[in-house]
């Protein structure tokens, strides 16, 4: 076994010690090959297909770090990536997998969702939710006018009625419905003090947080640099890049890619 350590020599079979650029019985020189050998680091997230989970706790401070060595990596209250103690996310809740060399991550089914922080302004539509702060909100479009005279002639009496392109609803715990707000022409802006939605008591609000915009049909989201981000939810699967924040359940989990 101490011979193992060693480079053996071709001429007369004497181990030679690591360091010795010549054998100590006859003389030959060691091969070049072998004089400029070293010890290289192995790590598995050398590899560029491999990256790594960094769950994030209160504060920002880090927690565990999950590396996704496999192809695929099932995320739940079980698999391989588990948390037994959030009850928001559902035993196969999403699957973080490896395509063509991109991290992807898909919604495997799961009854809250997957939430992706946004960057800036991204396109969102009717139907589709988003997470502000403490805050779950699905937009809408506007309603239909229905401002017609009933049978016998008489109109509805009502609060007088802005011109409005969506409207936004705040979803409660269970699904339920919470506060319904029209916008006031084509933007609604959300935060906690001074916006069209404030929610004074949510701390993980920003002052403003967030503004939803109409035009030609077409809805756009902004993050206003809010302190906790905006994350929507994903519709199936989403390509992944480096520090991408992800929401399955009440975990906050960080996206690590091998950039080398």
């Amino acid at each position: 076994m101490d011979q193992a350590r060693h480079y053996v020599c071709k001429s007369c079979s004497t181990p030679v010690p690591p360091g010795h650029k010549f054998c100590g019985r006859c003389g030959d020189a060691l091969p070049p090959e072998v004089l400029a050998a070293h010890t290289a680091f192995f790590s598995e997230m050398q590899n560029p297909l491999k990256a790594k989970l960094v769950l994030i706790r209160g504060e920002g401070s880090e927690g565990l770090s999950y590396h996704l060595k496999s192809e695929q990596h099932s995320a739940g209250r079980a698999g391989q990536l588990a948390f037994s103690d959030d009850p928001y996310v559902s035993p196969k809740h999403a699957n973080f997998f490896y395509r063509d060399g991109k991290l992807v991550v898909r919604d495997e089914g799961s009854l809250n969702g997957v939430y992706l922080r946004i960057r800036g302004t991204v396109e969102i539509a009717p139907g589709d939710m988003f997470l502000a702060g403490d805050q779950l909100f699905r937009l809408d479009p506007a309603p239909r006018p229905a401002d017609g005279q009933d049978q016998d002639g008489t109109y509805f009496y009502s609060s007088p009625k802005h011109p409005s392109t969506f409207r936004l609803l705040q979803v409660l715990q269970g699904g339920a419905p919470g506060m319904l707000v029209c916008a006031r022409g084509n933007t609604l802006q959300v935060g906690r003090d001074g916006c069209d939605l404030n929610f004074s008591t949510d701390t993980f609000l920003s002052t403003a947080h967030c503004r939803i915009e109409e035009n030609g049909g077409k809805y756009t989201l902004t993050d206003l640099n809010s302190r906790n981000g905006t994350y929507v939810r994903i519709k199936t699967e989403r390509e992944l890049g480096h520090g991408d924040y992800v929401f399955l359940g009440r975990k906050l989990l960080r996206v690590e890619l091998n950039t080398n």
